[in-house]
């Protein structure tokens, strides 16, 4: 690999699009990457996912060929969506259903399911977008009726999430000064927002904590870990101006959620991949067994 990572990037420098042929990583399951097998040295599947996801590029698998060999194709991605850039209904972003991604599936349904707000229980979710995430509520919980209301300031993607979950609650408001008015609730749920520009993470995880959470109420905060690009979704949390992901941020934010929950006698669990998720519950609740899906 010390030697095929420089020579392909080189390679995708001077072309858009790259041939090669590998041993078919089928021909090696239960080998490490490296091991020699039947082929040639092994790597699995995902050693390759994971190259071209650190090369920009789009993997594209070609057909078998004799010798145990695979060929596969790097071609250059050429476009890339700025999530900074359009939140509303119809735009680029809004093409994408984190749901479809099985860890950040498992991994939000097991959080909701940590926190288990009551039949009936009131849930505050901020940033809802288009509303796809919250699609997982009823994974979660099929057999309860919950009172939901989705904060936004994009009055496109909230007419949107109106329209997908009509017996839900939306309205527009800057979550960045929330109203004492909203009330308190059994579940607040915040994905990919509270590192938003304009949003500051401290006041409104205080804000959360003492004016909008009941007694035995918990929150699931989502911190993005990826950049979504070209139809796919490439892992790492990106600083502005910053080529490669950094996640010096990303740490330094659920660091800070976890040690102010912890301080207020939380118990506090970090999961997830693309999406760091921290799940706070109160100190004394019984965590439920049984979380999968």
């Amino acid at each position: 690999m010390s030697a095929l990572l420089p020579a392909l990037r080189r390679a995708l420098a001077a072309e858009s699009e790259v041939s090669f042929s590998v041993p078919d990583p089928d021909l090696g399951v239960g080998q490490y990457a490296g091991e020699l097998g039947p082929a040639g040295p092994h790597r699995p599947w995902a050693v390759w996912t994971d190259l071209a996801d650190l090369l920009d590029a789009h993997l594209m698998v070609g057909e078998r060929q004799p010798g145990g060999q695979v060929q596969l194709t790097l071609r250059r991605r050429t476009y890339r969506l700025d999530p900074d850039r359009d939140y509303s209904a119809g735009s680029e972003f809004a093409r994408v259903d984190k749901l479809e991604d099985p860890t950040f599936l498992f991994t939000l349904v097991e959080a909701l399911r940590r926190v288990s707000p009551p039949d009936g229980g009131r849930v505050l979710a901020l940033g809802v977008g288009t509303g796809r995430e919250l699609d997982a509520l009823a994974l979660a919980f099929p057999e309860r009726q919950l009172d939901v209301l989705g904060l936004d300031l994009d009055i496109s993607a909230l007419a949107a999430a109106q329209v997908r979950h009509p017996t839900f609650n939306f309205r527009q408001q800057d979550i960045g000064a929330l109203p004492q008015d909203l009330g308190r609730f059994d579940l607040v749920l915040a994905l990919s927002v509270l590192q938003s520009r304009g949003v500051p993470l401290d006041s409104v995880l205080r804000t959360l904590h003492r004016q909008h959470l009941t007694p035995g109420g918990g929150l699931v905060l989502g911190f993005p870990n990826a950049r979504y690009s070209g139809g796919e979704l490439s892992y790492g949390a990106r600083l502005r101006n910053f080529a490669r992901p950094d996640l010096s941020l990303l740490f330094a934010d659920v660091a800070q959620v976890r040690r102010y929950l912890n301080k207020h006698g939380y118990k506090v669990f970090v999961t997830g991949k693309y999406e760091v998720l921290v799940t706070a519950i109160p100190g004394g609740a019984i965590t439920p067994t049984g979380l999968e899906l």
